[in-house]
């Protein structure tokens, strides 16, 4: 499915960084950065242009090709890694951030991996992350069409028990990202540090 949708011409959500991102980008610190179901790339790419060192992991080896055009049409070094994040090892102690913007799993799936991103955060290692919750079910404006495969703030302070959290919240605000995310829209916005 991935694959396909970034066969065709362009770039499905565009290339500019998603808006929590760019808003909230000091809290990350310098050093090693994942972003987790990166795509086309346009978080990762932009991430290394704000001076990071940026490691992009997806499914879509399609996608990962676009992100590293991407990442040399500015001027960037970016690493892909083409993987499933079912089996996909973070390492221990490995990251300074991890980044997931509208990557959508499964929730068995989703608690395995962000329990291997907890593990994987280096000590004050911080986790950004903006999804859809189930109450963007029938808008029509982006996200998967299954409530399983989102989530809501109670559910990532469990899946995130032990981290810090400095900013959780639901809310409801426009995404306009490309063709894939157009309009208004329900997401959850989520930032903590592991001790």
């Amino acid at each position: 499915m991935w694959d396909q949708r970034y066969a065709a011409d362009g770039f499905f959500y565009g290339t500019e960084p998603n808006d929590f991102l760019r808003a909230e980008v000091a809290r990350l610190p310098r050093g090693e950065l994942l972003c987790l179901g990166d795509g086309e790339g346009r978080n990762g790419v932009w991430l290394a242009t704000q001076g990071h060192a940026v490691t992009s992991v997806d499914l879509s080896a399609v996608g990962l090709e676009k992100a590293g055009a991407l990442a040399r049409q500015r001027g960037v070094s970016l690493t892909t890694v083409h993987a499933d994040l079912a089996t996909f090892d973070l390492g221990e102690a490995r990251w300074h951030a991890v980044v997931s913007i509208f990557c959508h799993l499964p929730s068995v799936l989703r608690r395995d991996l962000y329990a291997r991103v907890v593990r994987g955060l280096r000590p004050g290692g911080v986790v950004l992350l903006e999804s859809y919750t189930p109450a963007q079910l029938g808008r029509g404006t982006g996200g998967p069409p299954v409530a399983d495969m989102m989530v809501d703030l109670a559910a990532l302070r469990a899946d995130f028990a032990g981290l810090e959290v400095l900013l959780g919240v639901e809310r409801e605000r426009d995404v306009h990202e490309g063709q894939g995310h157009r309009g208004a829209s329900a997401v959850v916005q989520f930032v903590a540090r592991k001790p």
